[in-house]
């Protein structure tokens, strides 16, 4: 049974990336090194992601290099707040100006001290062409709940539910 899954982002500019997880999207460290910093960021869901030194010799020296390429959505109740703070208040540079999306999102990139891009998203309602590209409610897999014990369904917390199915 898979118990954690989380990023680890190949980074050279492991301080000034923890500070920036930590700092302005609130992720607390786990553990620290010079080499690598675990980070978590607290809640009902505790979300994580590491940053490591490419240049660290647990990694096979041929991917010994910065990630390139990724871009992780953080999903919030309201993208115009962080915009108002990310951007106005703390000053980072969008890499995409906050705008709304046919197939469903209002949203606007930044990116972290090594070159990782961080869309900040809100879901809006799809146009219609988008709309029926959505998988209904009822067909997707259920999203999972952590306790302190491990991941359980969502069906596990309520008992009504496991009643309806």
């Amino acid at each position: 049974m898979l118990t954690s899954f989380y990023p680890v982002i190949c980074t050279p500019r492991i301080q000034e990336s923890r500070a920036f997880y930590t700092d302005l999207l609130g992720f607390a460290p786990t553990f620290e090194a010079d080499w690598y910093v675990s980070l978590r960021r607290p809640g009902p869901l505790p979300y994580e992601l590491a940053l490591l030194d490419p240049a660290h010799p647990t990694l096979p020296e041929a991917y010994r290099t910065p990630v390139r390429g990724l871009l992780l959505n953080l999903e919030v109740e309201d993208v115009d707040a962080e915009w108002e703070r990310l951007v106005v208040g703390e000053g980072l540079k969008p890499e995409l100006e906050l705008r709304d999306e046919d197939f469903g999102q209002r949203h606007f990139i930044v990116a972290d001290p090594g070159g990782v891009l961080v869309d900040v998203i809100t879901p809006i309602p799809p146009s219609g062409d988008f709309a029926a590209q959505y998988v209904p409610a009822g067909d997707r897999p259920e999203a999972p709940t952590r306790t302190r014990t491990g991941v359980h369904s969502a069906r596990d917390q309520d008992p009504r539910a496991a009643m309806d199915g």
